[in-house]
């Protein structure tokens, strides 16, 4: 071969932690209070209804990854069943979400800490600056090191939970259950709505399949096991929640998980929660930064994005040139969040929009390559519905997906030509998958 390639060192525990560690991600500091204080007891019916529809969400993307494995993930699924044009659409509709979804992770992580210390907005965003670089810096000496750490943080995040939820238990009240649908039946669907974002992350560890040992075996393994753990750890921290009302509280439903265990361990407890979210947007953060690295090398090999975005690291065989645009990206992001110019609720809001929109696309595309698989056919049918079901409830944010292809599609128009002129080729006639250009 002319260029390196990705290495398969992937094995099925480093897969499983590593989807976990992307589904497992801030949602679990915020959604369970906030949701449990619109629709009160009652937005446990909407958990276990995410907890099941997450599942062929789940499956879609796992036969996907096993049957075409690819650094491209979602948007080699989309090119395969629709064409170049529409797959480098979705990877940069993904890889545009990583550079701000990953300081917002940041910022949450140092926020809990920053609460504890008394830390002013300075300190605050200097320890989300660490958050954010360290995992870029850990993925640029392989996923090798980077899924070994992974399934280290995920232990831990798993422990903590189960601790939260264990000391939790003997404050179980059953008073807290009444009244059960306080608010009536729509806020079940709009708690329902509100969930998605912790059940976002699927799509995120199938751009690494290409470094899956065994894919065709692994992949869907990894993503049933996952969706098995993902699922009850939520629902579990969900219903104690409830079971001992730590939501509504005078800090915030947002902090109810803190809230809650400091029923039994006190102020200890606070501290607790803080390292849960360092090591819960730790987690997070490598396995998107992983993903989109991935996402930036195919799309350049597609001549889709600059050839500099392509540029593997000669020693390891990562891709520096998209963990090094991710990284501009994100420090840009942080500096617009700690400007004041926006909030993190608001920025938030935008990466939620993309990632709903690359599900959609990665619906369509399982709907026609798994047809001769019936299990298959179903689930990205159902996941499909889904998506495209909560798309309009985003609210303005849905504009961002749509401006993001609107851009892509007017550049393609304008540097068609130019392009062709200077490399011979077209824009998007770039080669066949597996014989990228040379870097």
């Amino acid at each position: 071969m002319d260029r390196k390639e990705l290495r398969q060192v992937l094995r099925l525990p480093h897969i499983i932690a590593l989807y976990v560690g992307s589904v497992i991600g801030s949602g679990i500091l915020l959604i369970p209070g906030l949701t449990a204080e619109l629709a009160g007891p009652a937005s446990l019916i909407a958990w276990l209804a995410m907890s099941i529809l997450v599942v062929p969400m789940a499956v879609t993307m796992g036969l996907l990854a096993s049957r075409h494995p690819s650094s491209g993930g979602v948007s080699h699924f989309v090119r395969l069943a629709f064409g170049r044009h529409y797959g480098n659409l979705v990877g940069w509709l993904f890889l545009l979400s990583v550079p701000i979804g990953g300081p917002v992770l940041a910022v949450t992580g140092a926020q809990y800490v920053a609460v504890l210390l008394g830390w002013g907005s300075m300190e605050t965003y200097i320890l989300a600056l660490l958050i954010f670089i360290l995992p870029l810096v850990m993925n640029g000496f392989g996923l090798k090191l980077a899924g070994r750490v992974q399934m280290i943080v995920v232990a831990l995040i798993l422990g903590i939970l189960l601790l939260a939820i264990c000391t939790s238990v003997p404050h179980y009240d059953a008073a807290h259950f009444t009244p059960f649908l306080p608010h009536g039946g729509l806020s079940v669907f709009q708690a329902a709505a509100l969930m998605f974002w912790c059940f976002i992350g699927w799509e995120a560890v199938t751009h690494l399949s290409a470094e899956f040992v065994d894919p065709k075996r692994n992949a869907l393994r990894g993503v049933i096991w996952s969706a098995g753990i993902v699922a009850i750890i939520y629902f579990a921290v969900a219903f104690m929640n409830v079971a001992t009302r730590s939501y509504g509280q005078e800090e915030g439903s947002a902090t109810s998980l803190s809230a809650m265990v400091q029923l039994t361990l006190g102020p200890a407890g606070g501290w607790i929660v803080a390292a849960a979210a360092l090591f819960i947007c730790f987690a997070a953060h490598n396995a998107y930064s992983s993903a989109a690295s991935r996402i930036a090398l195919t799309l350049a090999r597609e001549g889709a994005a600059p050839r500099w975005m392509g540029t593997l690291n000669g020693k390891y065989g990562t891709p520096v040139g998209g963990l090094g645009f991710i990284a501009a990206g994100g420090i840009l992001a942080l500096c617009v969040l700690g400007s004041g110019a926006v909030t993190l609720n608001e920025l938030i809001a935008l990466p939620n929009a993309t990632f709903i929109a690359t599900y959609v696309g990665g619906c369509l595309a399982g709907f026609k390559l798994l047809r001769d698989d019936r299990i298959g056919r179903l689930a990205s049918g159902v996941s499909l519905v889904v998506t495209v079901a909560l798309y309009p409830f985003l609210g303005w944010p849905a504009v961002y997906p749509l401006a993001v292809v609107a851009v892509a599609a007017f550049w393609r128009k304008r540097h068609t030509g130019w392009l062709a002129r200077k490399k011979g080729t077209d824009f998007i006639a770039a080669p066949e998958d597996g014989e990228a250009p040379k870097l």
